[in-house]
């Protein structure tokens, strides 16, 4: 009896910090997230793979188009769903569909700005609840938006910055 109590009790706090261990902290994330964003922000931009009427632009392994209209794009990979938009008027240093994006949120947990001689790129988090967090990225004119699971922000926000630091728009 005492030692079935004994091995009961080692799987409770066997589990308790495994379920710990597993689930990152959200400032921990957040952490994680704008060193991603930023690193991805500042790599060589990835070659268009997609070609648009409006636009070009890189899309990771996985990731699909679903739908598409004159400045949105909605994107997939697997059960996840990206609204890629762009303005095709702003510039890669633009700041107009930045302080939109802004301006479109109540409460911003993280708002950071990334800049280099020839852009300006952006990291906005808005926690939704204990477990998700709707998340933008943009470069420039250039804003692509999801909701992600905490623990998953940057590796979301590094393919997420990759495909926006791509996005070239076709001038007709």
């Amino acid at each position: 009896m005492i030692r079935s109590l004994k091995i009961i009790v080692v799987l409770f706090v066997s589990a308790y910090i495994l379920s710990a261990c597993g689930n990152s902290s959200f400032k921990e994330e957040i952490k994680l997230t704008k060193k991603s964003a930023e690193a991805a922000f500042k790599e060589k931009s990835e070659k268009p793979n997609q070609k648009l009427k409006e636009a070009e632009f890189y899309l990771p392994f996985g990731y699909e188009i679903k739908e598409k209209s004159a400045n949105n794009i909605i994107l997939k990979n697997g059960s996840k769903t990206y609204i890629l938009f762009f303005n095709p008027k702003e510039d890669l240093k633009s700041d107009i569909v930045y302080k939109a994006t802004q301006n479109q949120h109540k409460k911003i947990d993280v708002d950071e700005i990334f800049k280099s001689s020839k852009k300006l790129g952006y990291l906005i988090v808005e926690k939704l609840d204990d477990d998700m967090s709707e998340v933008t990225v943009g470069v420039g004119g250039a804003k692509l938006t999801t909701e992600t699971k905490t623990g998953s922000m940057a590796n979301e926000t590094k393919a997420m910055m990759q495909i926006v630091n791509s996005v070239k728009i076709i001038k007709r």
